[in-house]
């Protein structure tokens, strides 16, 4: 009897013992994922060189050989960052170009870097500093080329149409995206006036600019060369 009664009792200690929390394994495409979004958040805060794979791994709760087994390093990793922050804000700028209007467009290219500042400042800041490794990818500033590329054609219509030299649609189109581009970079920190007020001061330059534009510009100052 006092056997079965201590038998049953160890077996309702063993039922009574706390289960431990099964740990949920990644899928390979899970754990790339969530690698790109630390490096991401790293990269912006520290910059390249102040960031190290141990603490990419440390942040993520695995070892060194997984970050190296995914990207096969810091430079991979900040490669792959840095592409997909290139894509999406190229996707957004030349997706935002839908109105009929040139004065229209430029409101709504304005808005689509600001947008991108906004809502993705992390990508911003990794963008805007100089790259310290060579890659594939290139450089903010191939960045802005992109997307001025992408105005080139619509520049080109509305220089045709009012008897101005299309050729010329590139070296405008570049003057015109760096100008939002540089603005966006000061207020990625500022953060003042509001974006819908930043957006109409570009456009009110960029706009009354071109509007005025003349065909043959002149230099009135004494350096003529």
């Amino acid at each position: 009897m006092i056997d079965a009664v201590a038998t049953d009792s160890s077996s309702t200690e063993s039922n009574d013992k706390p289960r431990r929390a099964r740990r949920t394994r990644m899928t390979g495409a899970e754990r790339r994922q969530q690698l790109l979004e630390i490096g991401r958040t790293l990269f912006a805060a520290k910059g390249f060189e102040g960031t190290s794979v141990e603490e990419i791994a440390a942040k993520a709760g695995v070892s060194k050989p997984v970050v190296y087994e995914h990207f096969g390093g810091k430079e991979g990793l900040y490669a792959v960052v840095v592409d997909r922050e290139m894509r999406r804000l190229l996707d957004m700028v030349t997706g935002s170009l839908t109105a009929g209007h040139p004065r229209e467009l430029c409101e709504q290219a304005a808005f689509a870097l600001l947008d991108y500042i906004e809502e993705y400042t992390d990508g911003f800041r990794i963008l805007v500093r100089d790259s310290p490794i060579p890659q594939s990818t290139g450089t903010f500033a191939s960045l802005i080329s992109d997307i001025a590329t992408q105005v080139e054609d619509i520049l080109g219509r509305e220089f045709k149409s009012r008897g101005f030299d299309p050729k010329l649609a590139p070296l405008y189109a570049q003057a015109l995206v760096g100008m939002v581009a540089l603005t966006g970079q000061w207020w990625l920190d500022v953060r003042r006036p509001k974006k819908a007020e930043v957006a109409a001061h570009l456009v009110n330059l960029a706009w009354h600019g071109l509007d005025g534009l003349e065909q043959k510009p002149r230099l009135i100052g004494h350096r003529k060369a």
